[in-house]
């Protein structure tokens, strides 16, 4: 299984189809999926015949853009996935960035390490010009990695969606990082950080 990065802590490899039950386990959490769905998990026969065929076709299409899961170099376990790929419009140069991770992961800093590491790469070796992120304003422990990874504020919007979520009354909110800015906030020695800040990554930041 092809890994496209590594950290300290993290392998993200490529999704193959044996990759159900560890989609299916995470989906099934509704503390996972609390901010995504309303706590209802997805069906597995979603994630076997659209979601994971989805995500092989994008590898054959794309250069370290898609998602991708996320395991543990120490052990091998999965932890849940990340996704850095194309805005809308396909745009390759603006990156949604977004993760989803089972609760054993959370609060042990791996959301920011893992989102660091494919914004510096992305920033470094794809052409990238701009990262953003979307997630409930509620969700406060999203919005923190996200600014911790350097993205700031950009709007806030309507929740838009089939399900009810708990606080989405109060909207969405986006989250941008600009090559730019990036590159100035390594002038001040903070590009490629990936030490473990402790974050609590509930589950949404613009995931499928």
């Amino acid at each position: 299984m092809p890994i496209i990065l590594e950290t300290r802590r993290l392998a993200l490899r490529q999704f193959t189809e044996d990759d159900v039950d560890n989609l299916f386990d995470l989906n099934s959490d509704p503390e996972v999926m609390r901010y995504l769905t309303g706590g209802k998990p997805t069906p597995r026969e979603v994630l076997r015949d659209e979601i994971i065929p989805f995500h092989l076709s994008v590898y054959q299409r794309l250069d370290r853009l898609g998602t991708w899961a996320a395991e543990s170099t120490a052990t091998g376990e999965f932890l849940g996935w990340f996704h850095f790929r194309p805005g809308p419009g396909s745009d390759l140069s603006n990156i949604d960035l977004g993760y989803r991770l089972r609760r054993s992961a959370w609060n042990k800093g791996y959301a920011t390490e893992g989102s660091r590491a494919l914004i510096n790469m992305g920033f470094t070796d794809l052409g990238v010009e701009r990262v953003f992120g979307h997630t409930m304003a509620v969700n406060t422990a999203s919005r923190r990695v996200l600014e911790k990874c350097g993205l700031t504020l950009v709007r806030t919007t309507p929740c838009e969606g089939p399900d009810v979520i708990e606080g989405s009354e109060h909207g969405e909110v986006e989250y941008a990082l600009t090559k730019p800015e990036w590159e100035a906030h390594a002038a001040g020695g903070t590009r490629g950080a990936t030490a473990a800040v402790s974050a609590r990554p509930s589950d949404r930041v613009s995931s499928r």
